[in-house]
């Protein structure tokens, strides 16, 4: 039975070891059946892709500009120095020229005027005395009763009087401007802007106690670099858009400054806006649009799709299954779209995903982006063939 059992032993280890050898194969067979033996750089690259459109551009110049009223005064003392008696407006409020604004304590300035006048009036009287005195003794040097050394005297007396006279006279004039001065009326009929003091304040001249703007006409200034000189030339058609409320108007260029800055080498320029209504607030900013030359054939694509260096634009171009690369002129930037030259054909399919990991004649497997394809025009695209650019 031992025996037995020995000769079976070797069949067993050569049938284990059989066995062990076909499941290693097996094993080694089924790993490479999923081994990938085509090369990733010989596949086709997944990329999104979109039509380009055929348009027109024009060029444009944009600058930022301030809406300014046509006349604004900051209304406060000019010569006195006086606690702030009462504020009658307060911002919002519609005034006429003339009506008052504001009144200021100046109880010493009136003691003041009435002390002048008083001694002015002093004055005249005793000038009046002495030139009659001078007359009288005028009279008497005829008839040899005083010597011409006193009528002399008299004479000079009497014009000593008289200068003072004035010279009082005309400190009465300073303190009636000081007096009126403490009554503050509107240079002009307008509205009440800002309201900066109130009363129990001690002011002094220039303090600013209100101000007051008139906005029927607007002034819209702005600064242009100085190589668009000719650009901002008067009476040059300018697309205002109103950012505080929203309004869009068309103004044209009504003075412009004859030298640049000296400082920022820029063109100070305005536009008149009538505003009858005032409904245009002062203060705020406008963005103000100029377009440069004539409409011109273009290929619009979205800002995604290139890379923008200078004047040129560097995309990929999808012809059949293989991506080709172009570098296109540039012809402007509007709302995240770029106008290229017209050498790029409308209809071309421009690459905007997976174009970083393109080269020139990868094989591409291009998926339409149909909400880019089918997107309204942009406004450089307008019907009538005119665009703008910023």
């Amino acid at each position: 039975m031992t025996r037995g059992k020995a000769a079976r032993a070797p069949l067993f280890i050569a049938l284990a070891v059989v066995v062990v050898f076909v499941a290693g194969g097996s094993m080694v067979l089924r790993a490479e059946s999923k081994t990938n033996e085509i090369a990733l750089a010989s596949r086709p690259k997944p990329v999104t892709v979109v039509k380009a459109r055929g348009t027109t551009f024009r060029g444009s110049r944009a600058y930022i500009g301030t809406l300014q009223p046509w006349v604004e005064a900051k209304v406060g003392p000019q010569f006195v120095s006086a606690y702030v008696d009462a504020v009658l407006v307060r911002p919002g409020a519609e005034v006429k020229k003339g009506d008052v604004l504001a009144t200021l304590d100046c109880r010493n300035a009136n003691a003041t005027s009435r002390a002048v006048a008083m001694q002015a009036r002093a004055l005249d009287e005793r000038q009046r005395a002495s030139a009659h005195e001078a007359e009288r003794v005028q009279g008497l040097l005829d008839g040899g009763f005083v010597s011409p050394n006193e009528a002399e005297q008299k004479s000079a007396l009497s014009a000593a009087e008289q200068a003072q006279l004035l010279s009082t006279e005309a400190k009465l004039l300073g303190s009636s401007l000081e007096v009126s001065d403490c009554v503050l009326r509107a240079p002009f009929r307008g509205e009440i802007a800002t309201r900066t003091i109130d009363p129990g304040a001690f002011v002094r001249p220039g303090s600013a106690i209100v101000s007051l703007v008139d906005r029927t006409i607007i002034r819209v200034t702005a600064e242009a670099p100085e190589i668009d000189f000719d650009v901002v030339r008067p009476g040059a058609p300018v697309h205002v858009h109103v950012l505080a409320s929203g309004n869009d108007l068309v103004a044209t260029v009504a003075r412009r400054a004859p030298s640049a800055d000296a400082s920022t080498r820029t063109i100070h320029f305005e536009l008149d806006v009538p505003n009858a209504d005032r409904t245009l607030p002062v203060g705020t900013t406008a963005e103000l649009r100029i377009d440069v030359g004539r409409p011109s054939p273009a290929t619009e694509v979205p800002l995604s799709a290139a890379s923008v260096r200078g004047s040129s634009a560097s995309l990929f171009v999808v012809d059949g299954d293989v991506a080709r690369a172009r570098v296109v002129a540039l012809e402007g930037e509007v709302a995240g779209k770029l106008f290229l030259d017209a050498a790029l054909k409308a209809g071309s399919l421009v690459v905007t995903e997976g174009r970083a990991l393109l080269n020139e004649g990868d094989r591409v497997r291009a998926t339409l982006d149909d909400d880019a394809s089918r997107s309204p025009p942009s406004a450089a695209a307008a019907p009538d063939g005119e665009g703008g650019s910023p």
